[in-house]
């Protein structure tokens, strides 16, 4: 049996009672460490779960997955996921290749940034296509237009944020905001930038999208919030993080 298990976007106390059950119960225990972090150690998570944690590259995930297929066919593993198990769309291959092994597959959910960011007051069901922000971005054109398509249909754009956790690597959003303005992006449009969404050190600030580009941020992962057309309620939430 494969466990897919979302744990959630803090710390270790985020995986639900669900999620900590099969965590129990299963034989191995990888973590899959390259789209996101925590706020917290592998050692904090080892200890509340009462496993040993293998970490998990994109190596081993998207490319050598017959490994891990192999060995759910013959024991319990899960595969912890920070976030939501389907956040990441690199999670799906896994799954489809597990059913066409004939391998089970148990997804347990739980919170991520795509329902986080509605602690800045904006309507979920308003925001378009999401989009991300590579590193190497100066020639990258996709997230500029999925921002105008998004904008001119008056949704929200969420903008995420590449980083590489292994190499304690993180966009900021001082980053993606230069970025923006240098492919057109009116410097002047509403923006809402975000910090470790989930954690109680979360960080949420509104301003121009020319201020994001020197606003100060402390904490990472980071994404950054174009907002389309507002409601009132909307705009009375943003006005708490100017």
């Amino acid at each position: 049996m494969l466990y897919l298990i979302g744990i959630g976007l803090n710390d270790e106390k985020d995986v639900s009672v669900k999620g900590l059950e099969l965590i129990k119960k299963a034989d191995v225990v990888y973590l899959e460490n390259y789209t996101s972090t925590l706020n917290c150690s592998v050692s904090q998570l080892e200890k509340f779960y009462g496993k040993k944690i293998i970490l998990a590259d994109r190596e081993l995930v998207e490319n050598d997955s017959d490994k891990l297929l192999k060995e759910a066919k013959e024991k319990n593993v899960a595969l912890l996921i920070i976030g939501d198990v389907f956040a990441a769309t690199t999670h799906i291959g896994l799954i489809i290749d597990a059913q066409t092994k004939k391998v089970k597959v148990e997804i347990v959910h739980n919170a991520s940034i795509l329902n986080a960011v509605g602690e800045t007051g904006l309507f979920l069901y308003q925001f378009g296509k999401i989009t991300s922000i590579p590193f190497e971005c100066a020639n990258v054109k996709v997230p500029i237009d999925v921002f105008n398509n998004n904008y001119k249909l008056g949704y929200h754009t969420l903008f995420l944020l590449d980083l590489k956790p292994k190499e304690n690597k993180f966009m900021s959003i001082n980053e993606a905001a230069k970025y923006l303005i240098k492919h057109g992006i009116t410097g002047s449009l509403l923006a809402v930038g975000c910090a470790r969404l989930g954690g109680k050190d979360q960080e949420i600030k509104v301003g121009s999208l020319k201020e994001m580009t020197s606003l100060k941020f402390s904490k990472y992962p980071q994404c950054l919030i174009i907002p389309g057309e507002l409601h009132f309620i909307e705009e009375d939430s943003l006005r708490r993080f100017k």
